[in-house]
Order: C-alpha cells, then sequence, then structure tokens
C-alpha cells in the first residue's frame, strides 16, 4: 500500500505514518499525566495497550482508510514527540483532527503546526468536505488551537459517555 501521501515536512516537524519503534516513545508520552489529562481515555495504562492501538487502530486506519494519525517527529533531533492527524470515526461518519504532544513541547506553536499540515493533507490530497475536532471542555489550549487553524465551534455533545465541544472546518473557508 502506498502511503507516501503520509509524509509531511514543515518548517520543525516531520509527519510520517506510525512504525514498530514509535510503541516505545508513545508508551512513555502517555504515561505523563499532564498528556493524558485531556485526553478523554485516562492514557494508555500498558506498553502491550499502546502496541495494539498503533497496529491495530493507527497502521489498520492506513489499510482501511488510506488515512490516520501520524507520527511526529522533531527535525532537529529526529525524535518522536506526539501524534497528529486525521481519523475517520465510522460512529459518526466524520473524519476528526487529533494530536498529542509529549509535554515539554507545549507552548511552541507545534500543534498549530502540525494540524495545519493534517488540514491540508485532508483537503488538499484526501479531497475532504469536512473536518471536526473534539476536545475536553477544559481543555482551553487546545481550543486556542483549533481556532488558530480557523476551526469554529459547532456544538456540544456526548461522546463516550464525556462531554466534548465539537469544532469543524469545511473545506471552503479552510482557504479564507
Amino acid at each position: 500500500m502506498d502511503l507516501s501521501h503520509l509524509f509531511i515536512e514543515t518548517e520543525r516537524l516531520f509527519l510520517r505514518p506510525f512504525l514498530l519503534e514509535d510503541i516505545g516513545p508513545a508508551y512513555f508520552m502517555n504515561l505523563d499525566v499532564k498528556v493524558s489529562q485531556f485526553t478523554g481515555d485516562g492514557g494508555v495504562v500498558s506498553k502491550a495497550e499502546t502496541r495494539r492501538r498503533i497496529i491495530d487502530d493507527v497502521m489498520g486506519d492506513y489499510k482501511k482508510h488510506g488515512f490516520g494519525r501520524l507520527a511526529v517527529v522533531w527535525k532537529e533531533n529526529k525524535e518522536f514527540i506526539g501524534f497528529a492527524g486525521l481519523k475517520y470515526l465510522e460512529d459518526i461518519q466524520a473524519v476528526d483532527l487529533g494530536y498529542r504532544l509529549r509535554s515539554e513541547y507545549w507552548g511552541r506553536g507545534i500543534a498549530t503546526e502540525a494540524g495545519k499540515a493534517c488540514l491540508e493533507l485532508g483537503f488538499s490530497k484526501l479531497n475532504l468536505e469536512k473536518i471536526i475536532a473534539m476536545i475536553l471542555p477544559d481543555n482551553v489550549r487546545s481550543q486556542r488551537v483549533l481556532e488558530k487553524l480557523g476551526m469554529k465551534f459547532l456544538e456540544d455533545r456526548m461522546e463516550d459517555g464525556e462531554s466534548v465541544k465539537v469544532f469543524e472546518i469545511h473545506r471552503d473557508y479552510s482557504r479564507s
């Protein structure tokens, strides 16, 4: 399967499909309580579960949909610093933008940089019409990221038993 469209370079980042070597760094990132505070899943509790999620869910999305969450690599040192990307949500038939970064990389505009690249991928290469994002109500940092990306608040909704804020962006107003 050709995943070449999922290799993205930005000013400071490489975004690429996940590799098995990302399991360890992803596991350790999710052990940070600051990182897992706003994930809605409470963080990943075992390396085996991290492995399962990357192989079955993320890599499974590449096979099923031709896209999915991408590993975010810091160009300067080639280190895995998190993930960003698009995920097709079967239950609501929508494409969701998501990201998670190691806490020592917060506050540098990295989520915005990666998010912008992922929106560009979605609209330019995947030909999507709309992309949503869901965040927990207390996650004001992510709300600011979504607003910087041009996403607009759509609604409050219950998702997996949690109240979330849903934002959206359409292809037509992503270019304005």
